[in-house]
């Protein structure tokens, strides 16, 4: 088994932690670029319910990624009893991280990208929408630094807090059993689409069972509306957290045309 270099995001404890080992200390663990490096770098967000951090939508889809030139790196970001912002501050000091361990790293820091899945999904359109150019004036060098990614990925994304098309565990586990109005208001991602938010790629099923397709529906009219470029696929049939979905000769193209949106946009050759 490979020894993988682990980045602690926070090497003196993180904002807002109440403990002290893995699940209190968000961290990128690094899987190099394979082949030529494109110099691009994207962080995976496994989903899980914003309750744990499933493991197929983390290492084997880095894999995939570090196989194209890409660095990739899987984001330990925390999760349940961990509630809104925490994982949004995790996603955030990732971006920044790499952004300042660029040239360490041989990155790009104008080409940092994040993919993320089901709740992970979330995580990714939230750094996309809620982000700032950084504090020039802080102390700490990586806070100085932008939080925008420059692509999204999302991935059978929950999008929404609003009734009827939010996936209810994820809504629980961040934000409470009864949140009020502005907090689902202002984690409804659909709904802080600017013109500044990173070009997407989106992919769904169109009979998830468990995230209604709806979310990355309304992603992508938002981006629409405000002139985003963005791929979108849906796909006529597959269950929730497919992953690579390796299973699925039809649903795994998603891979592919990842790869192609991927291209188009300078992440690798």
């Amino acid at each position: 088994m490979i020894d993988r270099e682990e980045i602690l995001l926070w090497p003196d404890g993180a904002p807002l932690a109440n403990g002290t080992g893995p699940e209190h200390e968000p961290a990128l663990t690094l899987y190099p670029a394979q082949g030529k490096p494109s110099g691009a770098a994207v962080i995976v967000c496994p989903g899980g319910g914003y309750v744990y951090r499933a493991e197929h939508e983390g290492g084997p889809v880095a894999e995939r990624l570090s196989r194209l030139g890409i660095a990739a790196f899987v984001l330990r970001y925390r999760v349940a009893p961990y509630r809104y912002p925490c994982a949004k501050l995790d996603v955030q000091r990732a971006i920044r991280t790499i952004r300042h361990r660029a040239s360490e790293l041989r990155i790009d820091p104008a080409r940092v990208g994040v993919l993320g899945f089901s709740a992970g999904g979330h995580l990714a359109a939230t750094a996309g929408v809620h982000y700032d150019a950084g504090q020039a004036d802080s102390e700490d060098e990586v806070e100085r630094l932008s939080s925008r990614p420059d692509l999204t990925m999302l991935c059978y994304p929950v999008i929404t807090m609003q009734d009827n098309y939010t996936h209810q565990g994820s809504r629980e586990s961040l934000l409470g059993t009864d949140p009020d109005l502005e907090l689902r208001d202002l984690l409804s991602n659909e709904r802080h689409v600017t013109a500044d938010t990173p070009p997407a790629f989106l992919w769904h099923t169109s009979d998830d069972g468990a995230v209604p397709v709806d979310n990355s529906l309304s992603f992508a009219s938002a981006l629409r509306r405000h002139g985003v470029l963005f791929d979108l696929h849906v796909y006529a049939s597959g269950r929730h957290g497919m992953g690579l979905a390796e299973d699925s000769p039809h649903v795994g193209g998603w891979s592919l045309a990842l790869e192609s949106w991927l291209r188009t946009n300078g992440f690798c050759e």
